[in-house]
């Protein structure tokens, strides 16, 4: 179990822990908040790195010039190490590159797209490079392409989602079998628990992304902050599976996506019904009614926004306490 491969010191402080995810990013708990969209800025970023986490800023919703100014505000928030993610669909991809490699960003953490096209330019920069995939097949890719990690991202999660379907119970052991970097757990976790169990199955860490939308240091409006924790199960979907999936928390325009792939609206449909600044409208502007709302399975299990520090410590907490006594703690 290369997951559960680790030393501790002095535990009753939460202090040294170390593996290949550790120490591959210099942090000191195997704890990766998502560079979500909309919502993981620069002040999410360095409170999750400060904690002892790896905080991501999230460029997918960022103009090349605004993700300059969150790097360069992160990096006077925190002197620990932080990344940005770049989703590889993003339309000005190159200006995202030149702007990690000028701003010196030692980490990146690649998705959607195909590792291949970026990864060796950012490795010959001296970058750490991680790639998310949904499947095993991907894994081996992004590994062939010289990835240094991956992350497992299983279909429980939030936001674009793998077309293969794979539960994350499914796809780290299957993940871990095909690849020798270390693999970071994603997707339906949002506790200390379940990061347990996804060592236990292999991975080396887990990352978190709804568990950090619903912090105080998230970018996210208020009001999908609240509908996040209100949410229970069966409260999200994935859908628009011909054109990117997505999983979306259920309101009136969830509805109409759903109404329009029941009635077998083509991809062009379905991008008009999509339209520009959907995401933004929800997740930032807090419509929640006419925006999209990309969120995970795991929010039904949520119900407090925090500060990032708490939920680092919390995270890392019930991990230790779970560690030292699985069977007795399974239930508490």
């Amino acid at each position: 179990m290369q997951g559960l491969i680790f030393t501790f010191s002095n535990i009753k402080k939460m202090a040294a822990f170390s593996n290949r995810i550790t120490e591959l990013f210099g942090i000191d708990y195997p704890i990766i908040q998502a560079g979500m969209v909309w919502a993981s800025g620069w002040r999410l970023a360095s409170a999750v790195s400060n904690a002892g986490g790896l905080g991501l800023i999230g460029s997918g919703s960022m103009h090349p010039d605004v993700l300059k100014e969150h790097i360069r505000s992160c990096k006077a928030a925190t002197n620990k190490p932080f990344g940005v993610n770049i989703p590889l669909l993003y339309p000005k991809i190159e200006k995202h590159i030149e702007t990690v490699i000028e701003e010196d960003v030692k980490i990146i953490f690649t998705s959607a797209g195909n590792p291949n096209t970026w990864t060796r330019v950012l490795k010959d920069k001296g970058k750490t490079v991680v790639h998310v995939i949904s499947s095993s097949r991907f894994a081996k890719k992004a590994e062939d392409a010289g990835c240094d990690a991956i992350v497992a991202e299983g279909f429980e999660a939030g936001g674009h989602n793998g077309r293969e379907e794979t539960t994350t119970m499914v796809l780290i052991p299957a993940v871990c079998k095909s690849v020798k970097i270390p693999v970071i757990s994603a997707g339906g976790i949002a506790t200390g628990r379940q990061m347990f169990a996804a060592m236990v199955l292999g991975a080396e860490g887990a990352q978190f992304g709804t568990r950090f939308v619903a912090s105080e240091e998230a970018s996210s409006h208020i009001n999908f902050k609240q509908k996040v924790i209100a949410s229970v199960e069966g409260d999200t979907m994935l859908m628009m599976k011909k054109t990117t999936p997505v999983r979306l928390l259920k309101n009136f325009f969830s509805q109409q996506v759903q109404q329009a792939e029941n009635s077998g609206a083509s991809t062009e449909e379905l991008n008009q019904l999509l339209g520009r600044g959907r995401a933004k409208r929800g997740m930032f502007e807090g419509d929640l009614e006419n925006g999209e709302l990309e969120i995970g399975q795991v929010s039904s299990l949520i119900n407090e926004i925090l500060p990032a520090v708490e939920i680092v410590k919390n995270l890392w907490s019930e991990f230790l306490t779970v560690f030292h006594n699985p069977l007795t703690n399974a239930k508490n």
